[in-house]
């Protein structure tokens, strides 16, 4: 099959892998669609360690089921696979299982690729009129779907007079925002720093998005979701955090700094690590998709899974608008 392999820092080779081969309760998957998360720029960038070269990524994917009972099912993937029987597991809160893998992640290849092998339990049957690449979001919109529903949760109000701070509008941060309406707060603000990608959410998905000079510095909200996670989000995010509020933190991008500890401390602000999603989460979040309660999902822009390198050059040089970009294969393949 072909595959979009990355191969070293800011190298991406597309070329010729070997079929995976399915395992005992696994099924064989046909990638219609696939996404370029934050994750894969993170690897790409050479930032990754947890994502050595060579190696194909991607984890944000659809596609069908081929061949067995269950032959020509259109399903989304959760990527996350886990043992099912530790205490986390059994718990419900299978994301924390320290057996955990995730495709694009040693030992797991990812899909950025034509086929790709997962547990039956891991895919999540698509109805036949929501097309492929708008499921492909459910991977990277279940991850603000599950830190809005922990914060939340954690803030234990009524949802009606919630404000919220979106910081990145990227795919997880418009996904959080999307997240944070389908769960019942309408006050929602988007700081997003490129022009250009903020006169798109504002045009094209109907959000306040504002840049980062725009928030007073007595803005204060309820509950602040970091979809970016460099040390000047998390300063914004301990600055217009309420006294009381909460502050979920999903982004990756760098791993220290930041955080203004003192006040969080006198104003008794909760701060709580959120990683990827449950699975039902992830059910969660593909049933809000197919019902309509995340919007159109029309923010996406496509390009061939071979042309993936140029992909991620024009990300990696702010050159893309869109929220998202997914790649699609061509099947050169069986």
């Amino acid at each position: 099959m072909k595959a979009l392999v990355y191969t070293g820092v800011e190298s991406l080779d597309y070329r010729d892998v070997t079929d995976p081969v399915p395992m005992l309760n696994e099924q064989l998957i046909r990638i219609e669609s696939v996404g370029i998360c934050g994750s894969d720029m993170h690897a790409y960038l050479g930032h990754d360690t947890r994502r050595p070269a060579p190696l194909i990524l991607g984890h944000e994917a659809a596609g069908a089921i081929k061949g067995g009972a269950r032959d020509g099912e259109r399903v989304t993937v959760n990527p996350l696979v886990t043992c099912g029987t530790c205490p986390a597991c059994v718990s419900g809160r299978d994301n924390l299982c320290p057996e955990r893998q995730i495709i694009s992640m040693p030992p797991r290849e990812g899909a950025f690729a034509e086929w790709l092998t997962m547990p039956e339990s891991n895919l999540v049957t698509v109805p036949a009129d929501v097309p492929l690449e708008k499921a492909a979001l459910a991977e990277p919109i279940a991850c603000g779907w599950h830190a809005v529903r922990i914060g939340l949760e954690t803030l234990g109000a009524e949802h009606d007079n919630i404000r919220a701070l979106v910081l990145g509008g990227g795919a997880i941060g418009l996904g959080a925002a999307l997240s944070l309406a389908a769960q019942g707060v309408s006050d929602i603000k988007i700081v997003e720093p490129n022009a250009e990608r903020r006169l798109h959410l504002q045009r094209n998905c109907n959000q306040n998005a504002i840049s980062a000079d725009q928030l007073n510095s007595n803005d204060m909200f309820d509950i602040v979701i970091d979809g970016v996670g460099f040390a000047s989000t998390r300063a914004t995010a301990s600055k217009h955090a309420r006294p009381g509020g909460v502050i979920m933190h999903i982004g990756l991008g760098e791993d220290a700094g930041g955080l203004d500890v003192r006040r969080m401390t006198l104003q008794e602000i909760t701060f709580i690590g959120t990683y990827t999603y449950t699975a039902e989460d992830f059910r969660q979040t593909n049933q809000a998709i197919f019902d309509g309660r995340l919007g159109a999902l029309d923010w996406i822009e496509t390009k061939p899974l071979s042309e993936g390198a140029r992909a991620f050059k024009d990300i990696r040089a702010g050159k893309v608008a869109a929220p998202k970009t997914v790649l699609i294969p061509d099947h050169a393949g069986p």
